[in-house]
């Protein structure tokens, strides 16, 4: 079962989708973006986003899919406190999970370690969602 909360669409019209979470006190937000309309899957984040992203890593499969993490452009600095993972659900289908930390987490937390464990709920809930 996955987590509720609520959230504000911020649907992206080239790709499909989008909610957004913030609290405006810590600076902290997480983000959630279907791949949808695109119909390219993970092999468009490895062809476009790869070549270009200053940290990029792959991390392990949460719950089967394969995920890839990155951040920053290649040139300048890796931001700390951002992150963004990209999850194959399918060959045509694919989601991307950001995270902010907030102010109490900057310097003690790894954006991209705990970006998984937004990405297992996301994918918690959509699996419910589709009853499987």
């Amino acid at each position: 079962m996955g987590v509720q909360v609520t959230g504000q669409r911020e649907d992206l019209a080239q790709v499909g989708p989008a909610c957004a979470w913030s609290n405006h006190d810590t600076g902290g937000a997480v983000g959630v973006s279907y791949a949808l309309t695109t119909h390219v899957g993970l092999s468009d984040v490895y062809a476009n986003t790869q070549p270009k992203s200053a940290l990029w890593k792959e991390l392990p499969a949460v719950q089967g899919f394969p995920v890839v993490a990155h951040a920053g452009i290649k040139g300048s600095a890796i931001p700390a406190d951002f992150c963004q993972a990209s999850v194959g659900l399918s060959d045509s289908i694919s989601i991307d999970v950001s995270l902010t930390l907030g102010e109490s987490k900057r310097e003690t937390a790894d954006a991209c370690g705990l970006v998984s464990q937004i990405v297992d709920m996301t994918v918690t809930t959509l699996r419910a969602k589709a009853g499987s």
